[in-house]
């Protein structure tokens, strides 16, 4: 991956940030870090549970696509859809986030994502939708048969 700058004006008009303020949104420049990636690029891995959950970062697809692999199954999402966030501390089974296509993501570690969400960031809907996409995938009998 390559590092990016993350620019406001394209920040504030992606799914996952369109709620926040303006001050918001420059805090999640300041403490993030934005990156571009190629098809076939390993965004994450889940090791099945042995990571320590809080060290975990937390992966935003800004653009373009990527899947998320588990049990020899492949489930992919975009920018818009349910899995447009990753984060390890999902799931207690092992699997990977790869880019499909051309991308571009963002990495926010565990510390700055908790306290954008102690400040109030406007996260809540895109977080459950999230939580509730990886529970059913993670629930379901292809991502156990690992």
């Amino acid at each position: 991956m390559e590092p990016s700058v993350t620019y406001l004006h394209l920040l504030k008009h992606t799914p996952f940030f369109t709620s926040l303020t303006t001050e918001q949104l420059r805090w999640v420049i300041g403490h993030s870090h934005e990156w571009e990636a190629r098809a076939g690029t390993v965004v994450a891995q889940c090791d099945g549970g042995a990571a320590d959950a809080r060290d975990q970062a937390f992966w935003i697809l800004l653009n373009g696509g990527w899947q998320i692999e588990a049990g020899g199954h492949v489930h992919a999402a975009d920018h818009a859809s349910a899995g447009k966030w990753f984060s390890a501390t999902v799931t207690n089974h092992s699997c990977r986030v790869v880019i499909t296509e051309h991308s571009y993501v963002m990495k926010i570690e565990r510390t700055e994502f908790d306290a954008m969400l102690a400040q109030g960031f406007a996260f809540g809907p895109h977080i459950e939708a999230g939580r509730r996409y990886y529970a059913e995938l993670f629930a379901a009998p292809a991502a156990l048969a690992q």
